[in-house]
């Protein structure tokens, strides 16, 4: 057994079924982590049956599939779920998408159009790439028998997919669907929401800004800095073990105030000031382009919970900054809130895969 197959840490709650209903898994792989959440829908409700997640277990990079699946197994084995059928996601980074304009366009001819219109934006031979489109309806307008239509396309690498659709062979788990986590993020925290607004995920070695409008995502950027990078730099600051610079930077997060570990906060905010450079430019790059202005900020992922976070970039960048919620149109016993609050920012992905066939 390889390293990375020491789960070093799983939390997980078991409520029990109480129908027959099918349920649902979310398997959220992640740089450093794998999350898993069952849902089911019941009485015009989606239930949360049970849920798990693994972490600080994938630091070695490309992690061999048997380790994955191993540590995938072990999450559902030690949770009790019981769904065999899941909905998986594509890290926002590994994926290119765009928004393209069609002119003129006939029916019949989108596909090919949009396929002619992929081989300009992106930036790999396509055979090498599994491509997707949905139709922007709002903004269809139709003239003469032809389509002026505005597309939005993604593209993914196929040897990525297909490592995907490997590990969930090797988990025995039926894989129902591939989406970016974008769409899981939109399902999660917005809702109905159809306002412009700026999701922020801070992952463990990464951060992806989307902005999304009308529940489509038309805008996405992402730096190589995330939640470990702060931990790291706690840790060589302080000379500590990683273990206790991640309970440091929750403790304090970005405060000022007097102590013995003033250091971490001046870390903290050093270590994410590229995040936040990151996204002032994506705002004033979009509201440039698009002419419109952002609504709101809503803050994902573990790091998304450091202490005066939100008020902090809300002081900066002039913006309502709110830490997301994917809870409000779950069912779960009212004594697991607390609970619940604190590590919804983490499962927010996993939950909005677990969505994505009750809704």
């Amino acid at each position: 057994m390889s390293s990375a197959r020491q789960v070093k840490t799983i939390y997980f709650i078991y409520m029990g079924l109480f129908s027959t209903n099918k349920s649902f898994l979310g398997i959220d792989i992640g740089t450093s982590s794998i999350k898993i959440v069952e849902l089911k829908g019941e009485a015009g409700k989606i239930k949360l049956l049970t849920y798990g997640f693994s972490e600080n277990i994938l630091e070695s990079g490309q992690v061999d599939i048997k380790d994955i699946v191993y540590i995938i197994n072990k999450i559902c084995d030690q949770a009790g779920t019981v769904s065999r059928s899941a909905v998986s996601a594509l890290p926002t980074f590994s994926v290119f998408s765009s928004i393209l304009n069609l002119s003129g366009v006939s029916k019949k001819d989108i596909a090919s159009a949009v396929h002619w219109e992929a081989k300009k934006v992106i930036p790999l031979p396509l055979e090498e790439m599994i491509l997707d489109w949905k139709k922007i309806e709002d903004k269809e307008e139709k003239s003469g028998g032809k389509t002026n239509i505005r597309v939005l396309l993604t593209g993914a690498p196929r040897a990525l997919v297909k490592r995907y659709i490997d590990i969930f062979k090797n988990a025995q788990i039926n894989l129902i669907s591939l989406e970016t986590e974008s769409f899981a993020l939109i399902r999660s925290l917005l809702g109905n929401d159809k306002s412009t607004v700026m999701i922020v995920e801070i992952g463990a070695t990464t951060t992806s800004i989307t902005i999304i409008s009308q529940s489509i995502p038309i805008f996405n950027r992402s730096i190589d800095i995330g939640g470990l990078t702060i931990t790291k730099a706690i840790s060589n600051n302080l000379n500590i073990g990683l273990e206790r610079a991640e309970q440091f930077k929750y403790d304090l997060g970005i405060s000022h105030r007097e102590s013995q570990e003033e250091i971490i906060p001046k870390t903290i905010t050093e270590t994410i000031s590229p995040i936040i450079n990151e996204i002032k430019y994506s705002l004033t790059l979009f509201q440039s382009k698009s002419n419109k202005t952002v609504d709101k900020i809503i803050l994902s992922g573990g790091s998304a919970l450091l202490i005066n976070f939100p008020y902090y970039l809300s002081k900066i960048l002039n913006i309502n900054v709110i830490v997301g919620n994917p809870w409000p149109r779950i069912s779960y016993p009212s004594d697991l809130k607390l609970l619940l609050d604190e590590i919804g920012p983490r499962l927010a992905i996993a939950i909005g895969l677990a969505m994505r066939e009750i809704e």
